[in-house]
């Protein structure tokens, strides 16, 4: 049995609801016949070696959560959008970009919580205002330059973290969103903010918001954006990620 897959043991497991696989240097690649475990609601494959998806992961109609964190993934499939039931979806730490994300990945309109952080993502797709249910955004270290005005669609966000990144201003309709309230969360520590957003911060979360809804800031983002200023340089060098050295290379 201790040589045995995945793909060769899929068929006992037909019933199940709960996978983890997890902390394993080789575990590289899940196997395309993942999908006989049609009835799985909960996949971990926290921290292994996997470098890419097989487009038949969307076929799991009954996944809920999913943690594909702290691996090697650089793209996502064509279809990952695909999954109905997804609730909460889990890629930090690992090589994604903007680029990266698949045309439907934002039909995944039942997320409640996407976690994002320590990827590459310079700059948050617009169709972000579609996932209308999340609650959860975490974006921490992805070196962001920019947050697109929809982001203000997300009525339901509870938890927005943004901390550790390249930004400079804050869109006005962020504004529109309540974080500032005792069950809510919102992070933005160590960005480079510019000097009125910075002064607001030095005063409460709560006078950063009531500041960026005020006609004298959305004249001020207007202006920014019509300067098109330079992005602030990265803050630091992702190229010493583990998730980046050769496989032969990560133990040594």
């Amino acid at each position: 049995m201790s040589n045995l897959s995945l793909g060769d043991c899929s068929h006992l497991f037909s019933n199940l609801f709960i996978l983890t696989v997890s902390f394993s240097l080789f575990f590289l690649a899940v196997p395309p016949n993942i999908t006989e475990l049609r009835n799985l609601e909960v996949l971990n494959m926290f921290n292994n070696q996997i470098e890419e998806l097989p487009t038949q992961i969307s076929s799991l109609q009954k996944l809920k959560h999913l943690n594909l964190g702290m691996n090697r993934l650089s793209t996502l499939p064509r279809g990952f959008g695909s999954l109905p039931a997804l609730e909460v979806l889990d890629l930090t730490y690992n090589n994604l970009n903007e680029s990266s994300l698949p045309g439907n990945f934002f039909y995944l309109t039942t997320l409640r919580a996407l976690y994002l952080s320590d990827n590459d993502f310079e700059i948050l797709p617009p169709d972000i205002g579609k996932l209308a249910k999340l609650q959860i955004l975490s974006l921490w270290d992805t070196d962001l330059i920019s947050l697109p005005k929809e982001i203000g669609d997300l009525a339901q966000l509870k938890e927005l973290h943004i901390q550790g990144n390249r930004l400079t201003v804050l869109p006005p309709e962020l504004g529109n969103l309540d974080l500032t309230g005792p069950k809510q969360v919102f992070k933005a520590e160590n960005n480079s903010w510019v000097t009125p957003i910075a002064d607001q911060f030095q005063l409460g979360i709560s006078h950063v918001f009531e500041y960026i809804r005020s006609e004298t800031y959305k004249y001020l983002y207007g202006r920014h954006l019509q300067a098109n200023p330079e992005a602030p340089k990265k803050n630091a060098d992702k190229s010493k990620k583990i998730s980046r050295k050769p496989l032969a290379a990560k133990n040594k």
